[in-house]
C-alpha cells in the first residue's frame, strides 16, 4: 500500500496530539505514514523527506511542530505538495508555534489548523484528495453527516436534564 498522506512531527513527544490524524485516516482508509523529523535536529533528513515526497505518492503532507515549529515551512518550501501545519502546545500555549507555521513569507503557504488540530488537519488533507477523488467525497460525506446524527442526539439528550427554571 503507498501512502499518499505523510504525517510528520518534530518530535515523538507530538504523537499523543498526532495520533488523532492517524486515527482519522486509519478510519476513514487513507494510507499515511507517519515519521518524526527534526528541522533543528535532523534537516538532511528533512530535507531527503520533502524532496522526495511527490515521488513516492504523498499528496498532502501533515506537519506538527511546536516552540519554535520551523518543521511545517521548512518542509513547504522544499516541495509543492500542499503542507498543513499543526501547531503543537508545547509552550506559551501554543501561541508561539501557531504564530511560527502562520507566518509564512510569500510564495510559500502553510495552512494551519488551530493549536493542537491534529483532527482538523486530517479532515482537511482528506477534503483536499477529495476533490479528485470520489470515494473519499463519500467518505467525508458520510463522516460529516455521522456528525449531524451527534450532535442531534445530544441535544435530545439535553432534553432530559432539568432544573427547576429551565423551560425546554
Amino acid at each position: 500500500m503507498t501512502p499518499i498522506v505523510s504525517i510528520i512531527m518534530g518530535s515523538t513527544s507530538d504523537l499523543p496530539v498526532m495520533e488523532k490524524a492517524a486515527q482519522f485516516l486509519n478510519e476513514m482508509e487513507v494510507p499515511f505514514e507517519m515519521n518524526a523529523l527534526s528541522a533543528h535536529r535532523t534537516p538532511e533528513e528533512v530535507e531527503k523527506f520533502a524532496k522526495g515526497a511527490g515521488q513516492k505518492g504523498i499528496k498532502v503532507i501533515i506537519a506538527a511542530a511546536g516552540m519554535a515549529a520551523h518543521l511545517p515551512g521548512v518542509i513547504a518550501s522544499m516541495t509543492t505538495i500542499p503542507v498543513i501545519g499543526v501547531p503543537i502546545n508545547a509552550s506559551l500555549d501554543g501561541l508561539d508555534a501557531l504564530l511560527a507555521i502562520v507566518q509564512m513569507p510569500p510564495g510559500i503557504p502553510v495552512a494551519t489548523v488551530g493549536i493542537n488540530g491534529a483532527l482538523n488537519a486530517a479532515i482537511l488533507a482528506l477534503q483536499m484528495i477529495a476533490t479528485g477523488d470520489e470515494p473519499s467525497r463519500k467518505k467525508l460525506a458520510s463522516y460529516k453527516e455521522s456528525l449531524k446524527k451527534k450532535i442531534k442526539q445530544a441535544n435530545e439528550e439535553l432534553a432530559s436534564v432539568t432544573y427547576t427554571y429551565k423551560t425546554n
